[in-house]
């Protein structure tokens, strides 16, 4: 794996800035499985929020469940709030094709019917394969579909770029 030149720490900055900007009363963090959780964990701490982040999982829900099965991830979904009636903004590190974003959306509604739901990712890398936008992205990027990108995060909780 190679680092990708793009600063993930100062990109975490300009979602912060743009979450900040999303959030209203009554709305809650929810991250999609991993990155985006390790983002709404810490957006949570700096936006001084009380409670935890929810933390959701695309294995259930996913389209290609039938060829990759149950995933290690499948019972990470925690949402320690009620989802019936509330505001939701999805926390997601990478948007790429908005096939886990679907997924993620089915799981959230298992759960209640959430008054709004909204996306923010730290990453747009285009390539789309459905209607999915984000309400706010840090940076876009345009990658071959043979390149995966995906957030890394060190033990000091500092986020990096791989790409394979």
């Amino acid at each position: 794996m190679s680092t990708l030149l793009l600063d993930a720490e100062a990109l975490y900055l300009d979602l912060l800035k743009g979450v900040q900007r999303l959030m209203g009363k009554d709305t809650v963090l929810v991250g999609i499985w991993s990155g985006g959780a390790w983002l709404a964990e810490r957006l949570q701490r700096d936006l001084g929020l009380a409670g935890e982040a929810g933390v959701i999982s695309s294995s259930l829900h996913r389209d290609d469940f039938g060829s990759k099965g149950m995933s290690a991830s499948a019972d990470h979904t925690k949402l320690p709030f009620e989802v019936e009636g509330r505001h939701i903004l999805l926390i997601d590190d990478v948007l790429y094709t908005g096939r886990t974003t679907r997924a993620v959306i089915n799981e959230l509604f298992d759960f209640g019917r959430p008054a709004s739901v909204q996306l923010a990712v730290l990453v747009d890398r285009g390539g789309r394969q459905l209607p999915i936008e984000p309400a706010f992205s840090a940076a876009r990027v345009a990658l071959g579909v043979e390149h995966k990108l995906r957030l890394a995060r060190d033990e000091a909780g500092r986020f990096s770029f791989d790409v394979k």
